[in-house]
C-alpha cells in the first residue's frame, strides 16, 4: 500500500526526470497504473499528456477505437497540441464523416476546415463531436518489475469532446483511453511509435488501496510480488476478427459449472470482453439455463438460495459460504474455448459479489440478464476479469489468460510501483 502511495504521489504531483523524448530510453516496454472506481465500477488509466508532461487520468475502455479528452477549457489543451485539417491524409484515414466532401473531392480546398470525429461515452452511449488533435504522450518504461523513466512521442492522435460527454464516467477523468483493435487506438500508437510488439496486457484489480497495471509492448515478463512472473501462467485462444467493430471477441464452445455442461442451443458462441461492462451479461436464454445449473450445483454443496439483491437474482447468505484463497467456496465456472483443453476457470472471487447493507449480508452471483435481443450473446465484464492477467497479442491474434492469479498467491494489486531511476 505504501508503494502505491509513493508512486501515486510522484505520478500526480511531478513527473519523473528527465522529460520524455523519443530517444529517452532504449526500452520498448512501458506501463500505466489502473485504478477501479468503486462508485461506477469502472477503471481508469493514468498517463502523461502535453508538454511539459501532465499527469492525466482517463477512463479505460478496452474496445474504443481512439482516445479523447474534453477540450472545454484550456487546462487540457497546451500549445503543443496541433489540430489537423480535413484534407490531410490522416483525416482521410480516420474516415471523418464531417470531412467526407474533402476526401471524395480532391480539388476542394479544406485546408482551413478541422478534421472532426465523434467520440463515444461508452457508459451512456452518447456521442459528441470534436476536432482531431495530436500532442505528446509519455509512459514509464519497465523491465517487467518496476517503472522507470518516462518515454514519449509527439504525434499522439486523439479527439476533443465537449465536457458534457464526461457525464456518467468516473469522477476526475479528463476523457477516455481507447485500447480497441484500431490503427488509432492508444495501444497501436504506442507500439508503432516505440517500435515494440503489438501486444498489451491488463491486470485489473478491485482493491480500494492499490492499483492494477497495464503493460504495453511486451510479451513478458510481468512480475508481481513475491517475484512471480505471471506471463508464464498464460493459456491462449484466438481473437475472433470482427471487420466492423474495434471490439475484442473470443469464441466459446461450451460453459461448465463444476464440470457439468450448461445445456446451450449452440456452439462457438461469439463472446465480447468489455471493461465498460461492470458484470458479465448473458442473453436471456443463456442466462436462464446457466443460473439454473449454478443453483443446482450449489445445492449439492449445501448452499441455499436466499432473497435476491438487485441487480443480482441468485444470492446466498454469507455466513453459509466458506472462504478460500480464490474467494467464496461456490461452484467453479469454466468458459471452454477449444474442446476441453483450453478453458478459463472462474472461481468465487470473480463469479460472486458481496453485498452487505440494510442488515443483509449475502454473496450474489455477479452475472446479469442481458435481455432476449441483446446484440452480443455473452459479454465478459470487468468484475470477471479482475485479478486475471489478460494479454492481447495482436501480432498473433490471440488472447492470453491466466485464470485467477490468486491461485498463484499473488494479485493484480501486487505490482511493485517503486520507481527505479536508472531503468531506461
Amino acid at each position: 500500500m505504501l508503494l502505491y502511495f509513493f508512486f501515486a504521489f510522484s505520478l500526480f504531483i511531478s513527473p519523473p526526470s528527465p522529460s520524455p523524448s523519443p530517444s529517452s530510453s532504449s526500452s520498448s516496454s512501458s506501463l500505466a497504473p489502473i485504478t477501479k472506481d468503486h462508485e461506477t465500477h469502472l477503471y481508469t488509466l493514468s498517463l502523461y499528456l502535453n508538454t511539459p508532461p501532465q499527469a492525466t487520468t482517463l477512463l479505460l475502455d478496452l474496445n474504443a477505437p481512439f482516445s479523447w479528452i474534453h477540450c472545454s477549457d484550456n487546462n487540457n489543451i497546451s500549445s503543443t497540441y496541433h489540430s489537423i485539417s480535413c484534407n490531410s491524409p490522416l483525416c482521410s484515414a480516420l474516415g471523418s464523416r464531417a470531412c467526407a466532401k474533402c476526401h471524395h473531392s480532391p480539388n476542394t480546398d479544406c485546408s482551413n476546415d478541422p478534421c472532426i470525429l465523434s467520440p463515444l461515452n461508452s457508459v451512456t452511449h452518447k456521442t459528441s463531436t470534436g476536432k482531431v488533435i495530436t500532442g505528446s504522450l509519455a509512459l514509464p518504461v519497465t523491465d517487467g518489475r518496476n517503472p522507470g523513466q518516462l518515454k514519449g512521442f509527439d504525434e499522439f492522435l486523439l479527439s476533443c469532446s465537449k465536457k458534457s460527454l464526461l457525464k456518467g464516467l468516473t469522477k476526475g477523468v479528463a476523457g477516455l483511453a481507447g485500447l480497441g483493435r484500431s490503427r488509432f487506438s492508444l495501444t497501436t500508437q504506442v507500439s508503432t511509435s516505440f517500435s515494440s510488439t503489438s501486444t498489451f496486457a491488463l491486470c485489473l484489480t478491485g482493491s480500494p488501496s492499490a492499483p492494477g497495471v497495464a503493460f504495453f509492448g511486451s510479451l513478458g515478463p510481468y512480475y508481481f510480488l513475491p517475484e512471480i512472473d505471471l506471463s508464464k501462467t498464460l493459456h491462449y485462444t484466438p481473437l475472433v476478427q470482427n471487420p466492423v467493430q474495434s471490439d475484442y471477441f473470443i469464441s466459446l464452445t461450451s460453459i461448465k459449472v463444476n464440470g457439468v455442461i450448461v445445456q446451450l442451443n449452440q456452439n462457438n458462441i461469439l463472446t465480447k470482453l468489455s471493461t465498460a461492462t461492470p458484470y458479465t451479461t448473458l442473453q436471456s436464454n443463456i442466462y436462464k439455463v446457466f443460473t439454473e445449473t449454478f443453483v443446482n450445483e450449489s445445492a449439492k454443496v449445501n448452499l441455499t438460495v436466499t432473497n435476491p439483491m438487485e441487480p443480482f437474482k441468485v444470492c446466498y447468505n454469507a455466513d453459509e459460504v466458506l472462504d478460500t484463497k480464490v474467494g467464496p467456496a461456490v461452484p467453479t465456472v469454466d468458459l471452454v474455448m477449444e474442446g476441453d483443453d483450453v478453458f478459463w476457470r472462474i472461481f468465487g472471487s470473480n463469479s460472486m459479489v458481496r453485498i452487505a447493507r440494510d442488515g443483509v449480508d449475502v454473496w450474489c452471483l455477479g452475472v446479469l440478464d442481458g435481455g432476449i435481443r441483446t446484440e452480443t450473446l455473452i459479454v465478459i465484464g470487468g468484475h470477471q476479469m479482475e485479478d486475471n492477467l489478460m494479454q492481447f497479442d495482436l501480432d498473433q491474434q490471440r488472447l492470453g489468460f491466466s485464470s485467477s492469479v490468486l491461485a498463484y498467491n499473488t494479485s493484480c494489486s501486487n505490482f511493485n510501483f517503486t520507481t527505479v531511476s536508472n531503468l531506461s
